[in-house]
């Protein structure tokens, strides 16, 4: 079962467009490591939607169904759309539930709140029919919407997010959809897999329950998780050009398709940057990419490498790294994010039977 997912405009680009970026930059100072470190057990997933345009797809909720589009976020694990009860501009914009119209809705009076970095996502919790691709998920528990996380989703072009990642991270207990798949036998196999297209136009999918042989034609590395949370991994080392740059004493990864770029401890992005000769805000010149070496992430013994092509942002004329820093806790160790620039390399499969990691090198 097949979601084609497609790409929109980055929120840069549609803030750019509307004049506002600047005033929201200075509203809206940004962390990436809020998503996976927080101070209230709520608060589970943000994403940056900030620079790299996102990858969403279509479900439906009800009988009859209602349509959303939603980011398919291997980072968090809760299903929320807006809904009627919402009446913020960033919901009114967006397709919203309406309960009255399914006939197969069940309400509860429990509340959700997920906190994001710019804001919290709070509602209420409730029960319907949910329509993946041809997959029927009866009694999925969602969110709906009563306030939007931050002003800034008025302008993205998603209306809600469906977390893929594990149960002991979902806001409120709420089973997440894909357990509810695993549970009811609507999937042939207990896996998904993601394969991001590099041009960003067309192609992308996520296929839920199988694994499809066309993009696996240069074998599968499988990696074990080192937590059933996120889809978190063991990297051993990060290198560059033969020098092991970061990540010497081995540290964490967590392969989530709801972060754009390659989101870094702050003490890894200034090694980083000296190694490629890029100024303090990433950017370098377009003139030197061509000549840059691929970095090697070493998962299990093995390396996987991403090209400039890949790492290398062009933007009007101006190139800048993909990578983003983030404050994390010391007490965590090191952790990185690997985005959307890591998995647009690999066909990436999520298997839930062994709880590990595949990557197959995409040609």
């Amino acid at each position: 079962s097949v979601v084609p997912l497609r790409r929109g405009k980055s929120l840069r680009q549609s803030l750019q467009e509307h004049g506002l970026l600047q005033h929201y930059l200075k509203q809206h100072p940004y962390n990436p490591a809020t998503k996976y470190f927080t101070t209230s057990a709520s608060a589970e997933p943000l994403q940056n939607y900030m620079d790299v345009s996102m990858y969403f797809g279509t479900i439906s909720i009800g009988s009859p169904g209602q349509d959303f589009t939603v980011i398919f976020d291997t980072g968090s694990s809760n299903l929320w759309v807006p809904s009627v009860y919402c009446s913020s501009p960033a919901c009114t914009n967006h397709n919203r539930f309406n309960p009255a119209d399914s006939s197969t809705f069940i309400g509860t009076n429990d509340s959700v709140e997920i906190a994001y970095g710019t804001g919290s996502m709070t509602g209420i919790l409730g029960y319907d029919t949910v329509t993946v691709a041809d997959i029927e998920v009866l009694n999925q528990i969602f969110g709906l919407a009563e306030t939007e996380p931050g002003d800034f989703f008025y302008y993205v072009p998603f209306d809600g997010i469906l977390g893929l990642a594990f149960p002991s991270i979902a806001s409120s207990g709420a089973t997440p959809v894909f357990d509810n798949m695993m549970k009811e036998g609507l999937v042939a196999q207990d896996l998904f897999s993601v394969y991001l297209s590099r041009n960003g136009q067309s192609g992308s999918f996520v296929l839920f329950g199988a694994i499809d042989s066309s993009y696996t034609t240069n074998g599968i590395s499988w990696i074990p998780l080192s937590a059933e949370t996120y889809w978190q991994i063991t990297m051993d080392s990060v290198s560059i050009g033969g020098q092991i740059i970061a990540c010497s004493a081995g540290c964490q990864a967590i392969v989530d398709t709801g972060t754009s770029l390659l989101a870094v401890p702050n003490s890894a992005l200034n090694n980083l940057l000296n190694a490629f000769g890029a100024s303090s805000n990433g950017q370098i010149s377009c003139e030197a990419v061509s000549s840059l070496p691929d970095v090697v992430f070493y998962l299990n013994g093995q390396g996987f490498p991403v090209p400039p092509s890949a790492y290398v942002l062009q933007n009007d004329g101006y190139c800048s790294l993909a990578f983003q820093g983030m404050n994390i806790p010391t007490e965590s160790g090191e952790l990185w994010i690997l985005g959307d620039v890591f998995i647009r390399e690999y066909y990436v499969i999520f298997n839930r039977a062994n709880n590990m990691v595949g990557l197959s090198p995409l040609p």
